[in-house]
């Protein structure tokens, strides 16, 4: 939490805390080397994490994102610091926009929100990000089609064959209710339901 005796460097453009992050990937590395860079810069408060950038749950980063204020300015010495790729960064930098707050890298300085330009850079990587999420999102599609034209079939298969479907059809006919041919076939009743409405069979 804040000491509000204690308020820390204010950042001159916005006149909110530079609130430091740093993190390393295991325990055995040292924040040593981050924390020095980051006091220097003026961040006083500082949320140190130890762990892989890979993990979704990083708790520290968590609290730094629930204590900004408006006007706050997030920083790091590199990016990848907070971020595990450029939507992870994207998500990050639009949550500390609505929040009000900022981003600032000391080894990227065009990497900084407080400023037009480092606004204008993130909006650009934002649109890259889009128009690669459309090309794959594109050759994806056409390659399922290109699969299902070739008579691959997606989906999970069914737990059914068409003899298990047969056997289910006679099993009905011989009296049996639909869950205890099921039960039989060691499956879900859904299933049998589904694979008999599918082959045209008796649901009743």
């Amino acid at each position: 939490m804040r000491d509000e005796h204690d308020p820390g460097t204010l950042d001159l453009a916005t006149g909110g805390l530079l609130i430091g992050y740093a993190r390393v990937s295991t325990g055995g590395q040292s924040l040593a080397e981050q924390r020095a860079e980051l006091k220097s810069a003026g961040c006083i408060r500082l949320f140190e994490e130890k762990a892989s950038g890979a993990k979704r749950d990083r708790p520290e980063l968590g609290c730094l994102l629930d204590h900004l204020r408006a006007g706050d300015v997030v920083v790091v010495t590199r990016l990848d610091r907070l971020a595990r790729s450029t939507r992870d960064l994207l998500e990050i930098a639009d949550r500390l926009r609505q929040a009000g707050a900022g981003l600032r890298s000391l080894a990227e300085p065009w990497a900084d929100t407080t400023t037009p330009a480092g606004r204008m850079v993130l909006t650009v990587f934002a649109g890259i990000a889009d128009f690669e999420r459309s090309l794959i999102l594109s050759r994806t599609s056409a390659g399922r089609k290109a699969a299902q034209a070739r008579g691959v079939q997606f989906g999970r298969p069914s737990a059914l064959t068409s003899k298990d479907v047969a056997k289910a059809r006679s099993m009905i006919a011989d009296g049996l209710s639909v869950r205890e041919a099921a039960d039989k076939l060691h499956v879900h009743t859904t299933t049998l339901y589904r694979a008999l409405a599918k082959a045209g069979g008796k649901t009743e």
